[in-house]
């Protein structure tokens, strides 16, 4: 990769990711695009930055040609949970702007990321170490998208020769962006819940287990995997990573460990607690390991201690 774009910079993972290309590619070289703009803060002063409505297949081919684009993360999409409540939206933002990317990818001989995820399975999948190749039976419009890109990037590149590669994130907690309506989102908000010194209400039932990882491990997933040598891929569209999985009550006594003051309290949530029921408890990633050397830093006990450390420095300003 010499000259990146990152569609969707402002959302959780392109406001970190967009900052870590940058630091390894160059200022100058990855610019932030999104639907929101100007861009404020880091993203617009720390390098270049354009206004991209990805369901508009000429906003994306025009940045491509104006900075000589060779690679794009495309990471337009719509969260689990908002999009079971608008699935129109869900699925015109997570096919329409794949579809633009993966045309616009074509005409100019770029390489291409769109994330899948989790959501790309469903309550007939294994959920104890799920495989790597296994049924993808979807019930949100969420994974019905996800498991629509896969197929498409796949096609793609057999048919076309499209470079698509992608990785099926887990839930993913960041310290620096908050989530916007996903299933898995409890396990940020409960951090900043105990720093603030919150009772935290967990939408989400006792015993129910999730893959989930740290964002540094994710945004190190994205970038190797997209220098990976491609002689070696064989499952471009999608890798199973994970580092980590655990039900809530894992995650409060590992901050309970830290803050015994915190108290966290159930309130069940339908919707969210529906679809996490239909994903899997935790995935076999042995595939990304073996394919591109996929190996994350952060364990639970190691995420809460950086998670708490850092929030309670930013919730302090």
């Amino acid at each position: 990769m010499k000259k990146i774009l990152v569609i969707g910079a402002c959302g959780q993972i392109g406001s970190e990711l967009t900052p870590a290309l940058r630091k390894v590619y160059g200022t100058d070289n990855v610019v932030a695009a999104d639907l929101m703009y100007p861009l404020k803060g880091e993203l617009a002063d720390s390098g270049p930055s354009c206004q991209i409505n990805a369901t508009n297949a000429q906003d994306i081919a025009d940045a491509v040609k104006k900075y000589n684009i060779d690679s794009i993360f495309n990471l337009a999409a719509i969260l689990s949970a908002k999009a079971e409540i608008n699935p129109m939206l869900g699925w015109n933002v997570g096919i329409g702007a794949l579809l633009n990317c993966l045309e616009v990818s074509r005409e100019c001989g770029c390489a291409l990321f769109t994330p899948s995820s989790i959501g790309a399975f469903g309550p007939e999948t294994p959920h104890n170490m799920t495989p790597q190749d296994t049924i993808q039976r979807p019930k949100t419009i969420y994974g019905v998208t996800k498991v629509t890109g896969e197929l498409l990037s796949d096609y793609y590149f057999k048919r076309f020769g499209v470079d698509t590669r992608s990785v099926r994130f887990p839930g993913l907690i960041s310290n620096v962006t908050l989530p916007g309506g996903g299933t898995t989102d409890y396990a940020v908000e409960i951090y900043y819940a105990a720093v603030k010194g919150e009772k935290f209400t967990c939408p989400i039932a006792k015993g129910t287990y999730m893959d989930m990882m740290y964002m540094p491990d994710a945004l190190k997933a994205a970038m190797d995997l997209m220098e990976a040598d491609p002689s070696k891929l064989i499952h471009r569209n999608s890798f199973n990573i994970t580092a980590m999985s655990f039900e809530p009550d894992m995650i409060y006594a590992e901050i309970k460990k830290r803050m015994p003051e915190f108290v966290m309290e159930y309130k069940f949530d339908a919707l969210r607690q529906g679809i996490a029921d239909s994903w899997p408890d935790c995935m076999d990633d042995h595939c990304a390991r073996e394919e591109w050397g996929f190996k994350p830093i952060y364990d639970l006990s190691a995420m809460t201690e950086d998670m708490l450390k850092v929030l309670k420095v930013k919730l302090a300003k």
